[in-house]
Parts: structure tokens; sequence; C-alpha cells
């Protein structure tokens, strides 16, 4: 289903650090289906901010069954948004929220050894997949390897706190801080390739055990992680993670190839079929996406990220032909399949037809 924004009331903000805060939404019944979520997935928050549309994504962290949908932001340097979170946003207030998205879930019931790594505000949707397979499948058991620079900056410390003393039996936390001193060496310093070592080679983490391995972080973090596990002889396929990105990307963009440009300086006529219903508009710039090609034309397409990461945009080319600048989140599959991402495709014939109805 394509996902679509809907007004949200805001009915409960909780300061979780000084710089981090969660905010949950009131659902009413009639929204309730079209907000049922799998633990992981994310939901994109959109207002007007400066007289500009913007749009961030954030992942839910309510477990399943929860009454409000909430996530957790926290405030970045110069963020638009996560500013306009922590100075403008109060209990009452309506924001467009998109239904849920993401592919980063577990499966409750098929996961009964799940390994979590997260820093920073990567613990967001950890929280709602750790709480959701532990209440979920009363076998499932839960390791959670939580970085950050100190006590002081940790996301969701008392919930977590609950969850390991209403689970302790089967759930294990594992902090690890960078800038503040813990008795046990181990516990002191990143999360990176030596630190992942010592944790197995010392019996506090076993990633070859585990039904699935979840990563969310900076990017860096991550892919050192997912090096390492698979170094160690995780099967790649048990391996998943979330990469955070702002709106415009994380990768300057990239001049068009030749064929792009000729395409565009012919005038490309686009063909969109979204919920059912088919749009068409002539791309003529060959800086533009098909994304931003729509929008000129005043066609709103799916999207949150644009930065290649979030799958939003995720479509199938029907006709014709396209390349994209990056690609974070579609499998080789996919891409063999003929799926592309809009926020990242620019076409290469005179004529292309993208299917967002195809699954």
């Amino acid at each position: 289903m394509t996902p679509k924004f809907h007004t949200l009331t805001i009915s409960k903000i909780e300061e979780l650090t000084p710089d981090a805060k969660a905010i949950s939404f009131a659902l009413n019944d009639d929204l309730r289906d079209a907000y049922a979520f799998k633990p992981g997935q994310y939901l994109t928050l959109r207002s007007t901010i400066g007289g500009k549309d913007v749009r961030r994504s954030y992942s839910v962290s309510s477990p399943l069954g929860c009454t409000d949908l909430t996530v957790g932001i926290r405030r970045v340097e110069d963020g638009v948004f996560s500013s306009f979170a922590a100075n403008d946003l109060k209990v009452g207030d309506q924001l467009e929220v998109m239904t849920p998205d993401g592919r980063f879930v577990a499966d409750i019931g098929g996961m009964k050894n799940a390994l979590l790594i997260a820093a920073g505000s990567g613990i967001t949707p950890m929280m709602s997949i750790a709480q959701s397979l532990l209440e979920g499948d009363d076998e499932a058991e839960v390791t959670l390897v939580y970085g950050n620079r100190e006590t002081g900056t940790i996301m969701f410390r008392e919930q977590l706190e609950f969850l390991k003393d209403r689970f302790m039996d089967r759930f294990t936390l594992i902090h690890i801080l960078s800038r503040e001193d813990q008795d046990v060496p181990i516990l002191n310093g990143r999360i990176d390739a030596d630190k992942i070592k010592a944790l197995v080679n010392t019996g506090a983490i076993a990633p070859k055990a585990a039904d699935g391995v979840f990563l969310c972080g900076p990017g860096e973090m991550i892919e050192v992680a997912r090096e390492s596990l698979e170094g160690m002889g995780v099967a790649h396929d048990k391996i998943h993670y979330e990469l955070f990105t702002p709106a415009d990307g994380q990768t300057p963009r990239k001049a068009p190839t030749k064929a792009q440009r000729e395409a565009a300086e012919q005038g490309v006529k686009v063909e969109v079929v979204l919920d059912g219903t088919t749009r068409s508009f002539t791309l003529s710039d060959p800086e533009d996406t098909v994304l931003e090609a729509a929008h000129k034309h005043g066609l709103e397409l799916p999207f949150s990220c644009k930065g290649g990461m979030c799958c939003t945009c995720r479509c199938k080319v029907a006709k014709g032909s396209a390349e994209m600048d990056v690609n974070y989140s579609l499998e080789p599959w996919e891409i063999e399949a003929g799926f592309t991402l809009a926020c990242q495709t620019r076409p290469t014939s005179d004529e292309l037809t993208l299917d967002f109805d195809e699954s």
C-alpha cells in the first residue's frame, strides 16, 4: 500500500536527555489499521518550516499493541526539523505523519534469538523490536549492545532498565560508553570491530547463534559492524541494518550522464502509476530526478529521505530506461526485476513509465 499522510495530534512529549525527546501521537480508531506497523518501521513527519516543506523519518519506538505511536527525536546541530521539534512542538499540536514504512523489521514468533547493536539515536527502532519480541514470544531472547558517549546521553534509559528488570531471564542489556569510565574495561570505548570481537571472545554476545542481527546508528558504525560480523561467519542475510540520512542526502549530487542529458534535452514523456491512476508530465531538465520533475508539475509522489536510503519512493520501471545516482536500500534482486528509487532516478530514454503500485 502506498504510504499516505494523515494529520495526527501530539498526545505526549517526554524529555529523554537534554537533547532528545520522545513525541507520541494519538490515533483515532478509524486510523489504527492505516498505522499498523511492524517493529522497526519508521514514520515520516512533515511540516512547513521557514516556508519550506520539510520531512524527516523517525523510527517507531512503541511496541506492538500500543495505544499511541511514539518516536524518539535527538536534536542535531543545524538540524531543521529536530530543532523545530525541540523548540516549537507542544502537546495538542498537529503534524502531518506518513503511515509506517520500512524494511528494518523483526519477525515476531520467528526470531527466537536476536542481537541488537545500536549507537546514539539508533536505539529508537530497537526499543520497538526488543519489547515486541519479548512480549510477543515467551521463548524469545534479546541481547542489546548500546553505545553512547556517557550515561546522560542514553535515550530511553529508564524504559530500558524497566525492560531489563521485567525480562531479566531473556533480555541482556550491555551499555558501551566512550566518554565515561565504567568498572568493566570492555564496556568502555566505541562500538567498533575490536569491541565486537572482544564481546564475542568474552561470551557477552554470540552473533553466529542469533537468528538475526540488527544494526542501527551512524553509517560508519554500521559498516564496521557489518564487515566484522560477516568476517566472523555471520550469514549476510541474517544481518539487518537501518541507515539514517538528512532529507538532502549524504553525498553530493552527481552530474547527469551523457544519456540522461541527451534524453532530457529532447524532453522525456514520464508516466507514473500511483494508486491505480496514471499521470504524465514532461521532464526536460537533466538535473532533475523524476521525483523533482513530478513536484514541478504539481504531482505529489511518495518520498521521505531523498537520499536513496528509505525506499519510500520505490517503483518499477514498466517502460523505458533510467539510471539511479545512488542506492542504499534496494536489494540486487529488486534492481534486476526493474525496481528503482524515484528520488535518485533520471531517464535515459524518450519515454519512461514508473509503476508505484507494483510490489
